[in-house]
């Protein structure tokens, strides 16, 4: 099984998380070959050249090799080239697995958050994620919460191809 996770990977807290993303999946799925772009020294040595040809056809042939995307949707806004790496991705039909760990998901049974979003669009407690790159994710795949509810999804994918 081949898989690719997506994530932007140029501050610190991202290539942390993608570390801690890329050693939970693998050991669990000890038999993956998970394709992580910072790990790439080839394209993603900044101290080095590759040009915008070079990283998007390194890019492409790991996500057409790949069973499964391990997408994170976290951020102001989800990081440009996850968001390009969703859509090529998506036209393969392959599982995508979003990983979605704001905590302003939460509360959405609070009633006076409701409330003041219906009164007041500018009082929306939550986020919003624009929903053409949320159906992408969910036409072939899930949205999940945390690192442990995206592992268990790969696992299921995983049982799904056997």
């Amino acid at each position: 099984m081949k898989g690719y996770l997506a994530n932007g990977l140029f501050s610190m807290g991202d290539r942390y998380v993608n570390e801690q993303l890329a050693k939970e999946i693998r050991e669990a799925v000890p038999e993956i070959d998970l394709y992580v772009p910072q790990e790439n020294d080839a394209i993603n040595d900044k101290t080095a050249f590759a040009n915008s040809k070079q990283v998007a056809e390194a890019d492409l042939s790991k996500l057409e090799e790949s069973d499964v995307l391990i997408a994170v949707l976290d951020g102001v806004e989800v990081d440009s080239g996850v968001a390009a790496e969703i859509g090529a991705f998506s036209m393969l039909n392959r599982p995508i697995v979003g990983v979605f760990t704001d905590t302003r998901q939460q509360g959405r049974d609070n009633q006076k958050k409701l409330d003041a979003l219906v009164e007041d669009a500018l009082e929306n407690q939550f986020i919003y994620r624009n929903l053409f790159l949320v159906g992408l994710v969910k036409r072939n795949g899930v949205i999940t919460s945390s690192i442990e509810e995206a592992v268990e999804a790969v696992l299921e994918v995983k049982n799904n191809l056997i």
